[in-house]
């Protein structure tokens, strides 16, 4: 059986894996809203664009958050805890990651297809998708003969913790990188300059936002060679921590404010909508993010008193 600490590094790794896909089609979608062609979609592909962004933010809310539960609720501790919440988080970002990509393929080949076609295409990519990581994958282990689990907690070194949140900002750097350089595109395009002053300033912020989280991920590679010199310390490892989880903040703020404006892009008449639908998708993204993490510390610190008392 694998050692705690290197199943706990192999899940974060396939969590970087689905992380950067899910970003890079969340990138493509928030500019597919000012490309010259959105505006020949049809109705239904206009509005299935939206909910396919919404379904792939889904995603990337669930992939995301096994980083800031290991640094919130286990302390960067390898823990069997952490593998539970990666595997799970994983396993269930997965199904919005096979629709939202079945959406994106459908609408970009309804020009071509039609709209029967696209419908075909799309069940395809998601019957496909679903029967490879699904299907295919619980025939797999419902073969296998049960495993019985480690310890909860291994004595991690400093030199794995550190490891471990180095892998967990590369989960979200890349595709935090691809999304600004999809949002610094759009301002170029004629769709954003039609845009209302106020929509274009909220996307100016998410930009921003998108700067400050790239600024945040990068930093501990900056401390660790000018500041420890290269050494692997404690301190480093908490430095690490602070930034990662601060980065955390502005990409959930960034990403429901360019929601909001990709909203009023596809209905004007609403701006209230808009607004709404950004507020709500912050909430939910900080609510997964830190309220989750968060809570499960507190219950955590709170039952060892309750035993106590009993």
């Amino acid at each position: 059986m694998a050692e705690l600490s290197s199943k706990v590094q192999n899940a974060l790794d396939e969590a970087r894996i689905l992380v950067l896909g899910i970003q890079v089609l969340v990138g493509f979608d928030f500019r597919a809203f000012f490309e010259p062609g959105f505006e020949a979609l049809p109705g239904w592909a206009r509005a299935l664009k939206l909910a396919t962004l919404v379904t792939l933010l889904a995603a990337l809310a669930l992939v995301v958050l096994p980083s800031p539960w290991h640094r919130l609720v286990e302390g960067g501790e390898d823990t069997e805890g952490i593998h539970r919440v990666t595997l799970r988080a994983v396993s269930m970002a997965l199904l919005p990651f096979a629709l939202g990509l079945a959406g994106d393929v459908a609408i970009g080949i309804q020009p071509v297809a039609g709209a029967r076609g696209a419908a075909l295409a799309g069940v395809a990519v998601a019957l496909a998708a679903m029967g490879a990581w699904y299907v295919a994958t619980g025939i797999a282990r419902g073969r296998r003969p049960a495993r019985g689990e480690g310890r909860d907690v291994s004595d991690t070194s400093v030199e794995k913790k550190i490891r471990h949140v180095l892998t967990e900002a590369r989960m979200v750097l890349p595709g935090a990188q691809a999304l600004l350089g999809f949002q610094l595109a759009v301002m170029m395009t004629q769709a954003f300059r039609e845009l209302p002053r106020g929509a274009q300033w909220a996307h100016v912020g998410a930009v921003g936002l998108g700067v400050l989280t790239v600024v945040l991920l990068v930093a501990p590679a900056a401390w660790h060679r000018i500041v420890e010199r290269g050494e692997e310390t404690e301190a480093f490892h908490r430095v690490a921590t602070r930034f990662v989880l601060a980065a955390i903040l502005p990409l959930a703020a960034g990403l429901a404010t360019d929601l909001g404006v990709v909203t009023y892009r596809l209905l004007p008449g609403a701006p209230r909508l808009a607004v709404a639908v950004a507020g709500a998708a912050f909430a939910l993204l900080a609510a997964t993010w830190f309220g989750l993490p968060l809570a499960a510390r507190a219950l955590r610190r709170g039952r060892p008193r309750e035993v106590a008392e009993a």
